[in-house]
């Protein structure tokens, strides 16, 4: 676990800085990382992304209520707006809501756009909640 979590800090980091860090052999910590990948503990590496330099540092989270009365499934919707330009995850989740959606765009009137124009008139989505973000903190 020492390992994944010098490895979320820092994907890039080398194993034997890692391994220095935690105080073993460098041999040690590559195997155990080569492990993790062959067995899909970890998954990828991926950047981190400063989205302010994209123009895309607004941050949304958009609750959707599935109607079931649609010629669609709760996946198959949830799979439909992961297809929309700006969003970045889709979850279904449990509780009032249905879906959870984070998008992302230059500004507050971009996502509105997002959310009354593109996802509202999705067959299958009944109301939607959305929360701007003021800071990510982690």
């Amino acid at each position: 676990m020492m390992i994944v979590e010098e490895l979320r800090k820092n994907g890039r980091e080398s194993t034997k800085s890692i391994a220095e860090r935690l105080g073993m052999p460098r041999a040690t910590a590559h195997e155990r990382i080569k492990k993790m990948l062959n067995s899909g503990v970890i998954k990828k590496f991926t950047a981190q992304i400063d989205y302010e330099k994209l123009d895309l540092g607004t941050t949304a989270f958009i609750l959707v209520s599935f109607t079931s009365r649609a010629d669609i499934s709760q996946e198959g919707l949830a799979r439909e707006i992961s297809r929309i330009a700006n969003v970045f995850e889709v979850h279904i989740i449990s509780g009032e809501w249905d879906l959870l959606v984070k998008a992302r765009g230059k500004s507050v009137k971009e996502l509105g756009d997002l959310v009354v124009n593109r996802l509202r008139g999705l067959e299958g989505v009944e109301k939607t909640l959305t929360c701007f973000s003021f800071k990510e903190v982690c």
